[in-house]
């Protein structure tokens, strides 16, 4: 070893490496926390109390939100649960991760949440609904009621009791999926028809009110199953060591949410807390995707996540290190049908930026239709807004809108929040138009997406 002759100084400078490694040593053996992810099915992200929504109760989440950070600006990947439950999983977005398509499979090669975390030492669990295939690619150590559905009325999770009995020494990473604010709703719902605010993009109509209240009171049982999880986390002593996060697969079953790329459909509550890590009652307006999810839980977990991952942790946002994390996200939608006409067969891309959205429509010859046009299921209001679209032109044209959607749409999003006036054609909008076409393009090619690159390319003259 070379000799020091520099005096204090220089015995302080050489001591630095070591130190350094201390340090690391330290960080390594620290207490990984549990880790709860907590995702409802089709939860409009408007519709909380800490969100905004004056008419919904949602005790519990707004009770997460003054515990910890509401991210204002997260999307899914896709407005259709099984690929925005895959892109979650895999970290990576639906075209590349294979199961773009409504129950379609993931990849055979690729790794999946419950194997990272594995490998970082947690006891990995999964209570509710999981709808990702194939099941053998998501190998939890427990799996609670995984296909357990609503009866009548009842909802229930398990979940809280699973959390009580939990005695493994290794870290808890739990996921929990409920079925609620998910058709059917309620039948016997608990809020008032008459008072419901309703918004622009929705036809004011008597079983419209009675619809959105029963979608209200399935929106509060599920935040009561919410309560009863953080209840179960405090009862067992995890509080001050487990990272909670609330979120939905999708927007909500109602016309413009679900099955479609506008806000209504990708935009999406989500809400993270751990003690002493991130400040609570705080709010962010960092843009971030679903997608970034599985790396955020790794690094959390003491993990790195790979290189070939299309999610990135947003670690550095919660902390309070960051501000910004993406400039655009993007979402993308293939459908459920394969047939022209088919229900759900709704090819879309979308780029979204923090005050535009850009959306691609890949069938606009076709006519859009959904559960919900087509008479599957959450039918009984759009019968009451075809009906009334017969004489009233306000009605009409939300109807019209709904069922036929042009090549390109382009919403400025600081005035138009509901994406009520496409301004894709407007002669000022031509140079940003082509940004995002650009911009968009880029993405598909780089997700192996042939038929958004050459529909793009047709539109640009290429």
């Amino acid at each position: 070893m070379r000799e020091n002759t520099s005096g204090k100084s220089g015995l302080i400078v050489g001591m630095l490496p070591a130190l350094a490694a201390v340090a690391i040593a330290a960080d390594q053996n620290r207490e990984p926390p549990n880790i709860i992810l907590f995702v409802s099915d089709d939860h409009g992200w408007r519709d909380s109390g800490c969100y905004g929504d004056k008419d919904a109760r949602t005790p519990n989440i707004d009770r997460l939100a003054s515990q910890g950070m509401r991210f204002t600006h997260a999307f899914a990947a896709s407005p259709l649960c099984s690929p925005s439950r895959a892109t979650i999983n895999t970290g990576i977005m639906p075209h590349r991760c294979g199961a773009h398509k409504f129950g379609a499979p993931i990849r055979r090669d690729l790794r999946t949440m419950p194997q990272y975390m594995k490998d970082l030492g947690y006891h990995t669990a999964h209570a509710g609904k999981l709808h990702v295939y194939p099941p053998d690619k998501f190998p939890y150590d427990d799996t609670v009621n995984r296909y357990a559905i609503p009866r009548g009325d009842k909802y229930e999770s398990k979940a809280p009791g699973f959390i009580r009995d939990y005695d493994a020494k290794e870290p808890l990473f739990l996921v929990v999926c409920t079925h609620p604010p998910h058709t059917p709703w309620k039948k016997n719902p608990t809020y008032d028809p008459a008072t419901l605010r309703l918004r622009p993009n929705l036809v004011d109509t008597p079983q419209t009110r009675i619809d959105r209240a029963r979608y209200y009171t399935d929106v509060t049982a599920m935040d009561t199953i919410v309560g009863d999880v953080m209840d179960a986390v405090r009862d067992k002593d995890m509080d001050d060591n487990t990272l909670f996060i609330y979120t939905t697969d999708q927007g909500a079953q109602w016309p413009f949410g679900k099955w479609c790329v506008y806000d209504d459909g990708l935009r999406v509550p989500f809400i993270a807390r751990w003690p002493g890590k991130v400040e609570a009652g705080s709010v962010s307006d960092a843009m971030l995707g679903l997608v970034d999810l599985l790396p955020t839980l790794m690094e959390a977990g003491g993990g790195k996540p790979p290189a070939d991952l299309d999610g990135r942790s947003i670690l550095p946002v919660l902390t309070g290190g960051k501000k910004a994390h993406r400039e655009v996200v993007f979402g993308t939608h293939t459908g459920s049908g394969g047939r022209p006409g088919h229900a759900n067969r709704s090819p879309a891309r979308t780029i979204r930026t923090s005050t535009h959205r850009y959306i691609l429509n890949l069938a606009s010859d076709t006519r859009f239709d959904t559960h919900i046009s087509a008479g599957i299921d959450g039918t009984s209001y759009w019968k009451t807004w075809a009906g009334k679209a017969k004489a009233d032109p306000g009605a009409a044209e939300i109807v019209d809108r709904y069922r036929h959607r042009p090549a390109e749409e382009l919403y400025d999003l600081r005035k138009d929040p509901f994406e009520l006036t496409n301004v894709a054609a407007d002669a000022a909008n031509a140079g940003l138009l082509q940004s995002l076409r650009k911009q968009l393009a880029a993405w598909c090619e780089q997700q192996g997406d042939g038929q958004g690159v050459e529909r793009l390319g047709e539109l640009a003259g290429e």
